[in-house]
C-alpha cells in the first residue's frame, strides 16, 4: 500500500504542470530577424560606449534597439509587447530606458528588458552573436 501510495503521489506530482503563458504577452510576431551590424560605419559607432544604445529601422515588429552594456550587447524588438502593434506602440530610447508612445508611456530598461513598472510582459529579445572585429550579428 506505501508503495502504491508512493508511485500515485510521485505520478501525480510529474504529470501536473503550471501553465504560465500569459495571453497578454502575444502580441508581438515571431518574425525572422538576421541583420548584421559593421560598428566601424558611423551609424552603428556609438555601440562601442557601455552605456549608449542606437535604433534601427525595419527588422523585427518595430524594429530593433541594440544596447552596449559593458561587456556585451543586447537587441530588444523595439515594438512595446503590452500593446497591439499601432503607430505609437514603437519605444524609443530615452537614456537608459525605452519609451512607448502611447498613451500610457511604458518604460522598459534597456539593460535587463524589463518594464519598470508592474507589466505582464518584458521586451522581446534577439540573439546577438559577435562575429569579427567590430561586427555583431543580431538574429533569432
Amino acid at each position: 500500500m506505501k508503495y502504491f501510495i508512493f508511485v500515485l503521489s510521485f505520478f501525480l506530482l510529474t504529470t501536473c504542470s503550471k501553465r504560465d503563458s500569459n495571453n497578454n504577452c502575444n502580441y508581438l510576431l515571431n518574425l525572422a530577424v538576421n541583420y548584421p551590424v559593421n560598428m566601424n560605419l558611423p551609424q552603428f559607432s556609438q555601440l562601442q560606449y557601455t552605456g549608449t544604445s542606437i535604433y534601427i529601422a525595419g527588422p523585427g515588429n518595430g524594429g530593433i534597439i541594440i544596447t552596449n552594456v559593458g561587456n556585451a550587447w543586447r537587441a530588444w524588438d523595439a515594438s512595446d509587447p503590452n500593446h497591439t502593434p499601432s503607430s505609437c506602440s514603437t519605444l524609443t530610447i530615452d537614456g537608459a530606458n525605452a519609451v512607448c508612445g502611447c498613451a500610457d508611456g511604458y518604460t522598459y530598461s534597456l539593460f535587463i528588458g524589463q518594464p519598470t513598472t508592474a507589466l505582464p510582459c518584458g521586451l522581446k529579445e534577439y540573439r546577438v552573436d559577435v562575429t569579427g572585429s567590430n561586427t555583431l550579428l543580431i538574429s533569432n
